[in-house]
């Protein structure tokens, strides 16, 4: 059985438009997932490529929801707030400081309900 040979420049092309989907990137190389991961994991100028493929994914769909808020999408505004001015408008309680859990302490109160001791 021979073993497949790859080139970066084969998985830099298969990366362009793929949506930073490794199933994608895989199939247009002609090999498997874990091949593919490694590869973009291992070799920094295929690494480059696939990060700039998942930020541009990232903007066209920031661009979507920008453009969804503008029309009025109450849903996608409530969303773009709850995590992007969490502060304001998230559900989350904070029970932090400085990025440190604080210390807490549960009391419980069991009645004896006026038996003996």
């Amino acid at each position: 059985m021979s073993r497949a040979t790859y080139t970066a420049e084969q998985f830099v092309k298969a990366i362009k438009n793929s949506g930073g989907i490794i199933t994608t990137i895989a199939a247009r190389v002609g090999c498997d997932w874990n091949t593919a991961r490694k590869w973009i994991t291992t070799h920094p100028t295929i690494q480059a490529a696939y990060q700039n493929e998942c930020e541009t994914v990232s903007d066209v769909a920031q661009s979507i929801l920008m453009t969804s808020i503008k029309d009025g999408n109450t849903q996608d505004a409530k969303w773009w707030l709850a995590r992007k001015r969490r502060a304001e408008f998230g559900d989350n309680l904070d029970v932090t400081s400085d990025g440190k859990t604080l210390p807490t302490s549960i009391i419980i109160y069991i009645p004896d309900n006026g038996r003996e001791k």
